[in-house]
């Protein structure tokens, strides 16, 4: 068979049939995991989570007699069991409304000042040269890993000796004595990220330490500040431990004040519910007002 001298033969290749790739089992439970299923469960969860709060939210509005008699569910099929009888019993109990002001006086400066003191020591670990910087901080982070439980009687005794044994001012600088330990180590590596560029630019405009410190460092410092407030708040709010040790019956906060009348009252049911029920309403208030700061500070220097 003979061809022209000028002929191209073109050789023509066969077209490849398209394949779908079908996806592995996995990546569809993975991809329905993903989807919808997750933010309902995440919502059953939830609630549940919430079940003990809004139990204890609906036992406080209800009478003892009724409380005695049933479950606090009972109040969906016989909404006019509530009340608010129970809250002004609360009101008129001196022991209770004082222990809440004394919880207050407590947590309040307890958490002002571990942030101020943890706040200045940090930036003074992290930018400042002073000598045996790394052994004071490796001190600092040592101090972590002891328990409060033993330091409970020698602190009580060197506050017996100082005259503040049992007294508001015990309290607090017990809880900022053990708080500053994470305080100081949390904000020292928060403000080590900070770009030194940064601070070597304000530095040549002429600012000191005390004005980069209040005008540069703790305006970026803010979401790490408020996961510290938040924590602080938390513990000092809700302990009891060292409440019981190192307070008496005109210093107690409302946790000591709350065994005292199961112990005194047996039942006290009208006082308890209300009572736990602030108790715990205003740390969730606190918590989810300042729920976007905490969670920045928490995962400030995870992603660069």
């Amino acid at each position: 068979m003979s061809a022209d001298a000028g002929s191209v033969t073109k050789a023509v290749s066969p077209p490849v049939p398209t394949v779908r790739a079908e996806q592995s089992l996995g990546s569809r439970i993975a991809g329905w995991v993903s989807g919808g299923f997750v933010r309902v469960f995440l919502i059953v969860v939830g609630l549940f989570w919430l079940v003990p709060t809004i139990g204890l939210l609906l036992a406080s509005l209800r009478a003892p007699q009724d409380m005695a008699a049933s479950g606090w569910w009972k109040v969906f099929t016989e909404p006019s069991q509530l009340t608010f009888g129970a809250y002004e019993t609360l009101l008129k109990n001196d022991d209770i409304t004082g222990s809440l002001l004394n919880t207050v006086y407590i947590t309040v400066p307890a958490t002002v000042l571990v942030v101020v003191i943890g706040s200045l020591a940090g930036y003074a670990f992290a930018w400042m040269e002073f000598p045996g910087r790394d052994w004071w901080f490796l001190g600092v982070v040592a101090l972590l890993v002891v328990p409060v439980q033993v330091a409970l009687l020698p602190v009580a005794e060197l506050f017996g000796n100082l005259g503040i044994f049992g007294s508001l001012t015990g309290v607090i600088l017990f809880h900022v004595g053990f708080g500053l330990p994470f305080a100081v180590f949390l904000l020292r590596n928060f403000f080590a990220e900070i770009p030194r560029e940064l601070l070597e630019a304000a530095r040549l405009d002429g600012a000191g330490e005390l004005r980069l410190f209040v005008r540069v460092v703790m305006p970026l410092a803010g979401p790490a500040i408020a996961a510290l407030g938040i924590f602080q708040f938390l513990w000092v709010w809700n302990d009891m431990l060292v409440a019981l040790i190192f307070t008496d019956s005109d210093s107690q906060p409302i946790t000591v004040a709350l065994t005292s009348q199961v112990r005194q009252f047996g039942s006290n049911i009208e006082v308890l519910a209300p009572g736990a029920f602030i108790s715990m309403v205003i740390p969730l208030i606190v918590f989810f007002a300042f729920q976007r700061q905490f969670v920045s500070g928490v995962m400030a220097g995870a992603v660069k």
